[in-house]
């Protein structure tokens, strides 16, 4: 059964009306479902499973943090992927298992890396020889030992969006392929440091798995490589991407992904990471928006939402497209803009579409909304950030108070001069 469906002409989060959700929580607000973060990391740990890989799910942390989704997936024994102390610190809380936990990201900050290695997570992913010097550097003066994966860039285009394209040779991220088999000679330099994992992502929301089996193809050959000159590589990580359906894309399943890429994992005889995040959260989420107004500017129909670019950036940011559904069915479509409150004109959730009749008062669902949405949420505007709420089954809680007003200047000090 889809999570987000409808019964009777009432739209449902598992067994709960999201009109009972609106009316006790307030708008605007994200709901998540339980059920639905659960099959589809099921989903993905069954496809390694089937093939007969060794594997481990890192959950990409950046898609939604929120410490009760993160400590869903930890009970279902899901790893995590995190690319900031902030982030670390939230599975930490969370309850994860620090042996399950990989640190990614082109800038990590000295601090970061200390707290990786206190934590004693199981690696991190080195974007270049000059962050590999510095955890050496810091494993040797704290006494401690680092267990690292290089991530290479295969130089793969992702034929995705170019802001979430990270494989191709003039991204920032990764260290070129040709470059990381002398990188990895000079890890006899580093005492306190040990190679144990490659590391790859081409980019998010990947709809085809040409480019996948591509990438794939090229940093297993490398593995291979390193084997036979000696190094004890225990782990590949494949990265994450694997695309979902926001509109009428067609997406390639788990299976369909593993099936491409098992003759390549199996090879390596390494344990297999991935680093799903948009999968998992993406379609288990939704934000609930009341229309403010409905507004006529000449021939163009707006509908007002309380709900803007600073609650659900990736329209603005990505031209993304989101489903928009009532909570109630009844009253047909039309071609409007729904737009929020913000004050830039790239303030929009939907934009020249087909959208439901809405009144003002009515309350609309954007689809899709589980993954980079309350994530990349912002105060611009002085706007307080939206509640989250968790379903499961015919239960559900806010799992994050709506902002008040105080928090928006919680730090701020007027200086003594003023």
């Amino acid at each position: 059964m889809d999570e987000f469906h409808s019964e009777g002409g009432a739209l449902f989060c598992e067994d709960v009306p999201l009109s009972e959700i609106a009316r006790e929580a307030g708008t605007p607000v994200y709901v998540y479902s339980h059920a639905a973060l659960e099959r589809a990391y099921r989903g993905l740990d069954e496809a390694f499973s089937g093939a007969g890989l060794e594997h481990m799910i890192c959950y990409a942390v950046k898609a939604n943090g929120n410490l009760a989704i993160l400590r869903a997936l930890s009970s279902f024994g899901a790893g995590a992927d995190v690319v900031s102390g902030g982030e670390l610190y939230r599975v930490m809380r969370a309850g994860f298992d620090p042996k399950k936990v990989v640190f990614s990201g082109v800038g990590k900050t000295e601090d970061e890396l200390v707290s990786g290695l206190g934590e004693r997570i199981l690696m991190f992913n080195v974007e270049s020889a000059g962050e590999l010097e510095c955890i050496s550097r810091l494993a040797v003066m704290h006494g401690k030992r680092a267990r690292v994966a290089l991530r290479v860039n295969p130089d793969v285009e992702a034929e995705t969006h170019p802001h979430i394209a990270t494989g191709h040779s003039y991204a920032k991220f990764g260290i070129p392929l040709e470059e990381a088999a002398a990188l990895a000679r000079r890890m006899e330099e580093y005492r306190c440091v040990d190679l144990i994992g490659i590391h790859q992502h081409i980019g998010s929301q990947l709809l085809k798995t040409t480019p996948y089996v591509e990438s794939v193809e090229k940093t297993a050959a490398l593995v291979e490589d390193l084997r036979d000159a000696g190094h004890d590589i225990r782990y590949f990580n494949i990265g994450g991407g694997l695309g979902i359906r926001y509109h009428d894309e067609e997406t390639p399943t788990p299976r369909e992904l593993v099936e491409a890429l098992r003759s390549s994992l199996a090879a390596t005889g390494a344990t297999i990471l991935c680093e799903m995040g948009r999968y998992i959260a993406g379609n288990a989420g939704v934000l609930l928006t009341s229309v403010l107004y409905r507004k006529q500017g000449g021939e163009k129909t707006f509908l007002v939402a309380d709900a803007g670019m600073n609650d659900l950036l990736r329209p603005s940011l990505y031209d993304a497209y989101h489903e928009v559904l009532p909570l109630e069915d009844g009253r047909g479509t039309v071609h409007a803009d729904l737009v929020g409150p913000v004050c830039e004109s790239g303030d929009f959730l939907a934009r020249d579409r087909e959208l439901p009749d809405a009144r003002e008062g009515d309350v609309l669902a954007v689809m899709g909304a589980g993954a980079y949405g309350f994530s990349m949420a912002s105060n611009y505007n002085s706007r307080r950030r939206p509640a989250e709420v968790l379903v499961r089954g015919d239960r559900w809680a806010v799992v994050r108070e709506r902002e008040h007003y105080a928090d928006l200047i919680k730090g701020e000090l007027i200086p003594a001069f003023l």
